[in-house]
């Protein structure tokens, strides 16, 4: 509790009565892997008590209160809870025909959405091509894949090598058909709501376009157009550093 100075009894007894208490907050941003949640909630001064284990993609990011005396074990439950909340909310309304069967399944492919751009506007377009893909048996070749299966989603610090492309990697989808054996992250609301509910779409690939976004196609013709775009920028941009493609 915070009491003001020079509160009188009777607003104090109201403050405790109403369970007016000092509210604390932490934020598990889009994107994050488990381990790097557990490490933002043992982080946190106010929260008490060790943390558990986590299993990849399981909890829902956002911003949560919480009053002094909760614990880690606590907060990472309710982030939990707050995922399973949100697919009892989401599944029943998943759109007919979709390539995974299982909750699961749905939350691998929303981890692959969220790291592929960083633009809300691109999810459901992103999880519509990868959607197209898996229905036609096509790999999904998604450079967050081979990351997370090399460094468990840490930064790698430069761009992708061919030899870490050949490394031999469970999770890069480059070399395994359909999803990676578990999340690669923790998949925000509206990653998880794209890929349950993607657009009606004919495409099949997209590129970084040198601006923050991606082109988009629907053959390999017209990919292989918005890749020749994409060089040029790259040639024109001294010091860029190139896309990989998809």
């Amino acid at each position: 509790y915070a009491f003001p100075a020079h509160v009188s009894m009777a607003e104090a007894m109201d403050m405790l009565v109403r369970h007016k208490v000092v509210v604390h907050r932490i934020t598990i941003a889009e994107g994050l892997t488990s381990d790097m949640a557990v490490a933002i909630v043992n982080a946190d001064p106010v929260l008490e008590g060790a943390s558990v284990v986590v299993p990849e993609g399981s909890l829902l990011p956002e911003t949560y209160l919480f009053e002094r005396g909760t614990t880690r074990a606590e907060m990472l439950d309710r982030m939990h809870k707050a995922q399973v909340a949100l697919l009892a909310e989401l599944w029943p309304k998943r759109k007919q025909g979709l390539p995974f069967t299982t909750q699961d399944e749905a939350l691998k492919l929303a981890s692959i959405v969220e790291k592929e751009t960083g633009l809300a506007s691109e999810r459901p377009r992103i999880a519509a091509v990868f959607v197209n893909r898996l229905k036609d048996g096509i790999r999904l070749e998604s450079d967050p894949t081979i990351i997370y299966g090399l460094t468990k989603g840490q930064p790698l610090g430069h761009p992708l090598r061919q030899s870490e492309l050949a490394t031999p990697n469970p999770y890069s989808t480059y070399q395994i058909d359909g999803l990676p054996p578990t999340a690669i992250c923790n998949p925000g609301r509206d990653a998880i709501a794209a890929v349950l509910n993607p657009p009606d779409s004919e495409e099949l690939f997209f590129v970084a376009n040198g601006t923050g976004g991606h082109a988009f196609a629907k053959t390999n013709a017209e990919h292989a157009r918005n890749v020749a775009a994409l060089r040029r920028l790259e040639r024109e941009q001294a010091g860029a550093a190139p896309a990989r493609l998809r």
